[in-house]
């Protein structure tokens, strides 16, 4: 059995067994080998759109003897897939703003027809695929962050529900911080930060958001430099932003910072 990336276990680690997975984006169909080895899944489509990649999984499947479970196509995000034949979808190793484009494409097309389970890993702009899962009714069942080879990621674990309203609803009220602001202030600061995550803060959580205040302190630095009405405004901005990510540090458990 092949072994994973510690990030690519993660994704792993939250598909439901049994159900037929595609992996969009798939790159050399890593994810989905080891979901088929493992048992985990009967079957697997892997989606890949650039040539080299796309040949990468085809000789994958190939040397696992995996062609009769794993088909490999080549395309354009969730263009590959037709409505019903997956119950899990995964996303990983791109910006958040492509994931939720290519989400709502593939929705829009029905090609989320009969998905039950969306795990997404975005490597930054995680907010805006939070937003993505928020306005289309997905409950956000559950998050995780870890470091790899210097780098940070989340992975969003998301599934359909009739109670998905409800529990959206509380997953996103942040009263269990102890700041004085609005409700929607915190809502805001939730889909921003990752409402599980601050749930049960970790190490690399406080370390992301202490790299994230570091460089909005140097472009503050810079804009402090001008002479400009527009940089001075923008520096008044970020550093109610690092005042902000502050705060919440500070709420945050004291073993953890």
């Amino acid at each position: 059995m092949i072994k994973l990336s510690n990030r690519l276990q993660r994704i792993a680690d939250y598909i439901t067994t049994g159900n037929r997975v595609a992996d969009i984006g798939s790159d050399h169909a890593l994810l989905p080998i080891y979901l088929l080895q493992s048992g985990r899944c009967p079957s697997a489509i892997a989606g890949e759109l650039n040539e080299g990649p796309f040949q990468a999984a085809r000789k994958g499947a190939a040397d696992a003897g995996l062609q009769q479970r794993l088909e490999v196509r080549k395309g354009d995000g969730l263009s590959v897939l037709s409505g019903g034949e997956a119950d899990s979808v995964t996303i990983a190793g791109m910006g958040g703003s492509l994931m939720s484009t290519i989400l709502e494409a593939g929705d829009q097309a029905g090609k989320l027809q009969g998905v039950t389970e969306l795990v997404l890993q975005p490597n930054v702009g995680e907010d805006e695929v939070r937003l993505w899962l928020l306005g289309k009714g997905w409950q956000l069942c559950d998050e995780s962050i870890l470091e790899e080879d210097g780098k940070i990621y989340e992975v969003l674990h998301a599934r359909r529900s009739q109670d998905a309203a409800a529990s959206n609803e509380a997953v996103y009220d942040g009263s269990f911080l102890p700041l004085s602001w609005s409700r929607s202030e915190l809502k805001g600061l939730l889909v921003r930060m990752g409402p599980h995550l601050l749930r049960k803060p970790t190490p690399v959580l406080i370390e992301k958001w202490k790299l994230e205040i570091e460089k909005l302190e140097r472009i503050c630095k810079q804009l402090g430099g001008s002479d400009l009405p527009e940089s001075a405004v923008k520096k008044s901005q970020f550093e109610r932003d690092i005042k902000h990510i502050e705060e919440v540090l500070q709420c945050l458990p004291t073993e953890q910072r």
